[in-house]
């Protein structure tokens, strides 16, 4: 081999070592990949994970997460299928028309889709954490079309597993008719440039409660209904600081199961869940679910497991939050470890 050839070789490594995600993006996506029905995108979504904390924070690491390549990884190894990726689009924005999306920040969030499609993992990209529009829908309709608008276009020639997620438990004032109304009209956006696209929506505060007001296009069967789960919350937001409507210090201690109700609620919740799905034809995600680290860690494991069963037996595909901040993680910054007992909760190790 000549220097020059050695030479060649060497740069081209470095390249691609230094690139990593981003070279998923020297092969453009497959815009002609098969089409995926709501259904079975499901069954590919699978068990996942949330990558919280992170680019859905006022900025990225101001909630002790940034994302490192290396965690795509280590999820993929430890068994999960897919990934949910919140992300605060509306911190980076203009406030006025055109509503223009930073174009650094858009590369940052390429660089997190493409670490997660290049290892065949699917993955929900959303809009997170936009209390603005949460609080005065009216207002803030137009950034928040703006917005789709450029995410759709942007991402209208990646993979069919790369899904879209309106908006995060929606609230406050978005909620009812309003939020039929926005989600319809955010649909139309995102079908513009994505025809067949695989959508996810939820009701309000995305609860089981709420299902039956959603109200979504009829004649639109590529998209999955997303849940939440985190009853009871006595148990999983005990202690938690940013509960502020009710005293959750005076939760502390709670234990689960505490009685055999506990995981009757549980089967109850999830088959009105299913019973809606199957009414109304809609695959059923459950897009979060967790226990906040001040709960005792049998109670945490006992719980995440029953959740991650009950959802699966339904045929529900499920995703965890979240992957590592301290609060919930399954994964510890610090140790570079998974909390084992609890993610085997959900993925049982292999016999």
């Amino acid at each position: 081999m000549s220097k020059t050839t050695t030479a060649l070789v060497i740069t081209t490594m470095v390249l691609a070592v230094v690139s990593g995600c981003d070279s998923f993006m020297t092969g453009k996506p497959n815009a002609k990949s098969a089409k995926i029905g709501a259904f079975e995108m499901n069954k590919l979504l699978g068990k996942g994970v949330n990558m919280g904390n992170a680019l859905e924070a006022p900025t990225e690491g101001a909630w002790g997460v940034t994302l490192q390549e290396e965690y795509f990884q280590i999820i993929k190894d430890a068994g999960f299928n897919s990934i949910r990726l919140p992300v605060r689009w509306s911190a980076h924005a203009l406030a006025e028309p055109p509503y223009t999306i930073d174009p650094n920040f858009m590369k940052r969030v390429d660089w997190a889709v493409n670490c997660a499609l290049s290892r065949k993992m699917p993955v929900m990209l959303n809009v997170h954490n936009y209390p603005e529009l949460i609080n005065d829908p009216v207002n803030h309709r137009e950034r928040f079309l703006a917005i789709w608008q450029q995410i759709s276009e942007h991402y209208k020639d990646y993979p069919q597993t790369l899904l879209f997620e309106p908006i995060n438990e929606p609230s406050g004032k978005l909620r009812g008719g309003d939020l039929n109304a926005l989600l319809k009209q955010t649909i139309a956006v995102i079908r513009q440039s994505n025809p067949d696209r695989i959508i996810a929506a939820g009701s309000a505060w995305n609860v089981i409660g709420t299902l039956n007001s959603l109200k979504l296009p009829a004649d639109d069967r590529n998209i999955i209904v997303s849940i939440h789960y985190y009853d009871p919350l006595e148990f999983t937001h005990q202690g938690a600081p940013f509960i502020t409507d009710r005293d959750a210090n005076a939760w502390m201690g709670t234990k689960w199961p505490r009685n055999d109700k506990d995981e009757e609620r549980v089967i109850k919740d999830f088959n009105t869940a299913a019973t809606w799905g199957k009414k109304n034809n809609r695959p059923i995600n459950l897009g979060e679910f967790g226990t906040y680290k001040k709960a005792d860690m049998e109670s945490r494991i006992n719980w995440t497991k029953f959740v991650a069963d009950t959802a699966a037996r339904q045929g529900m595909s499920l995703m965890y939050w979240e992957f590592c901040a301290q609060e919930f993680g399954l994964y510890d910054q610090q140790t570079k470890s998974w909390r084992k007992p609890l993610l085997e909760a959900i993925i049982p190790p292999k016999q």
